[in-house]
């Protein structure tokens, strides 16, 4: 998207509530990764048509994206999986805030090792893929055994601030961690269980939608 239209549609997004300002704030100073501004809000009007009833998110941070879906889509349910304590800490106080933590349940732990506990909270309409890119296959075939029926699964970060397009990246680690999600964006869109629209807004959006047996490669 052209710099000079982005601009103009991200000046047309919702405005933010108080609430929210202060958490993106906090994010911006601590450096804690949250979505995007133009990628939370396509997703969460995709999800509008959805209407999710019960959401897994994997990588919780501050609670910013628990609370922003928990705002958008009434009556829903979210189970959310953060690994790191103190991030943990802050999005308990944060939903608590937003008087949501009777819908939005928080596991803390490795979603590596935590998927058998959040499975029995299942099954889910969506699931949303928001932590360590260099997991996102092994994340994506732990989880959708508990994506219901027509389930959809969300994934962040596809395009990696533009580095998935690039042929010479200088760093090592970002060259490493371009590649794996390179190879994720090929193995999910030839995925034959799941059809896939990866979306360039924010850092990029991958949609993908439950087709049939989930064991298809």
């Amino acid at each position: 998207m052209e710099e000079k239209i982005a601009q103009y549609w991200q000046s047309l997004l919702p405005e933010k509530t108080l609430f929210i300002q202060e958490m993106e704030q906090l994010a911006k100073e601590e450096h804690v990764p949250i979505m995007e501004s133009a990628g939370i809000e396509t997703m969460l009007q995709f999800m509008r048509i959805q209407k999710p009833k019960k959401i897994l998110e994997i990588g919780t941070a501050i609670g910013y994206s628990a609370i922003r879906i928990a705002q958008a889509i009434s009556g829903s349910e979210i189970v959310t999986i953060e690994r790191d304590e103190s991030r943990y800490n802050q999005a308990i106080q944060f939903i608590r805030r937003a008087g949501l933590e009777n819908r939005i349940s928080v596991i803390l732990g490795d979603a590596l090792e935590v998927a058998a506990e959040a499975g029995e909270m299942g099954p889910y309409d969506a699931i949303f893929i928001d932590a360590a890119k260099g997991q996102y296959q092994k994340f994506f075939e732990m989880y959708t055994p508990y994506l219901a029926e027509n389930g959809v699964v969300y994934t962040d970060n596809v395009l990696f601030k533009g580095h998935v397009a690039e042929t010479d990246i200088a760093k090592k680690r970002i060259r490493q961690l371009t590649s794996k999600i390179r190879q994720y964006n090929q193995w999910l869109v030839n995925h034959s269980s799941f059809s896939t629209m990866i979306i360039p807004v924010g850092d990029g959006l991958a949609i993908s939608i439950y087709r049939g047996e989930k064991d298809g490669k």
